[in-house]
């Protein structure tokens, strides 16, 4: 099963983003970076055809430099096509160029294969000085959206959920009188007064929603709830467009109105709402903390306890900060092969390295290794079969793992020592 069949695993997404982020950063010297999209179905054979006739046209580029370059990056592609019979399910993508890492001169080439996490739709051969990954950021965007309305008689709310991100964008106050004494009118008149009132205000509502949510392309339900039998006032008295009243997928009684009744609406919505990624990293990180409050043998957290574990295959889940700012520094000593692992904070980076240049044992130079410590740790619970999160910062839960517990927790296969 291809990735685009199924929801895409924190993990999968991350390295996504990551590999993405990368690519855009890469710039060539002039236009000479090749991007080609294959959509599946397509014969490889006549891609290659289609390359050779790109190769003879770039033969005439005038600058020696740039038709060097292009024609190398022609044949790299090439190359890497004929390692196929067929195109993927998804189809394929390959970026292939000479990239600058200093001065003149100091040009590599670097090519890049990949199925793409969705199905590809349009042939594309781009020859720029970037790389062309527009498509692969368009796919890898979380698509799904949900409408939130928090209402009561004294105001409304708006908001939306799309992945990771919720967003409050509007917020009302309706003017409606609370119930108290007519002040010397009749009791009927002043009813009278105030359900006008909350007509208009319902109207009101209504027309600031089809505003918000009739736009979004990609709206697949609307979550309405707020504190007694407003909700149900303002849904039964047609006051809601009806194609947004068909993105209905549930009603809640809420106790909170405003922007805290938007994150109560989440929180009783997740069965609605399982799906969004917003709602698993809340999930994730909330089973963690149920462990840590209930179980507390069978939790791990800290660069070097859950290092530890992981090394021990004693991990079951492994939760890490997709914010995590720690670098994983290997010293070894050339000499006596004396060596010290070790993840510490990127604040902290440039003490640690000048502590370690010098092996304890025989006083000689080491060498360091280093590398982000997120991927370090995926590594390690890779090696063990261990399931990956990778927790944002999007939630109060995301934050409060990197600010409480260093960006870095796990739950246990079976309880420590």
């Amino acid at each position: 099963m291809s990735i685009s069949q199924r929801k895409r695993s924190s993990l999968e997404q991350y390295r996504l983003e990551k590999m993405i982020k990368e690519l855009k950063s890469k710039q060539g010297r002039g236009t000479e970076l090749i991007s080609l999209y294959i959509p599946a179905g397509r014969p490889i054979s006549d891609v290659v055809s289609t390359l050779r006739q790109e190769y003879s046209t770039a033969q005439n580029i005038k600058d020696r430099t740039t038709r060097h370059h292009v024609l190398d990056a022609l044949v790299s592609a090439m190359q890497r096509l004929k390692l196929f019979r067929e195109t993927p399910p998804n189809g394929l993508v390959i970026f292939s160029g000479y990239i600058p890492h200093g001065p003149p001169g100091s040009e590599k080439m670097e090519v890049y294969v990949l199925e793409p996490p969705e199905p590809i739709n349009v042939y594309l051969y781009r020859c720029d000085s970037r790389f062309y990954v527009e498509f692969l950021e368009e796919m890898i965007t979380e698509k799904d959206t949900f409408g939130l309305i928090v209402i009561d008689r004294s105001e409304a709310v708006f908001a939306t959920l799309r992945g990771r991100r919720l967003e409050v964008l509007e917020h009302i106050t309706s003017g409606v009188p609370g119930k108290h004494s007519a002040g010397g009118q009749s009791a009927r008149r002043f009813e009278r007064v105030i359900e006008q009132l909350a007509h208009e205000f319902y109207k009101r509502a209504g027309e600031y929603a089809k505003e918000v949510f009739s736009s979004l392309p990609d709206l697949k339900g609307i979550l309405v709830g707020g504190p007694g039998p407003t909700k149900y006032d303002f849904l039964d008295g047609g006051y809601l467009p009806s194609d947004l009243k068909n993105k209905i997928v549930a009603v809640f009684d809420l106790g909170y109105t405003g922007e805290e009744g938007v994150y109560e609406l989440v929180e009783k919505g997740r069965s609605a709402l399982q799906d969004i990624r917003y709602v698993h990293e809340k999930e994730v990180v909330q089973d963690f903390l149920y462990h840590l409050a209930r179980k507390p043998n069978f939790v791990a957290y800290g660069f070097e306890e859950v290092k530890r574990r992981l090394i021990e295959g004693a991990v079951r889940t492994l939760l890490v900060s997709e914010g995590l700012d720690a670098v994983y520094v290997k010293a070894t000593c050339p000499s006596c092969s004396w060596a010290e692992e070790k993840v510490v904070k990127r604040d902290k980076l440039d003490d640690h390295k000048e502590a370690k240049s010098k092996c304890p044992v025989c006083g000689q130079a080491t060498s360091m290794e280093e590398k982000p410590a997120l991927d370090y740790y995926i590594e390690l619970a890779e090696a063990s079969r261990t399931q990956v999160e990778v927790v944002s910062l999007a939630t109060e839960e995301g934050k409060g793992l990197k600010e409480s517990f260093g960006g870095v927790a796990a739950i246990l296969r079976y309880a420590k020592d």
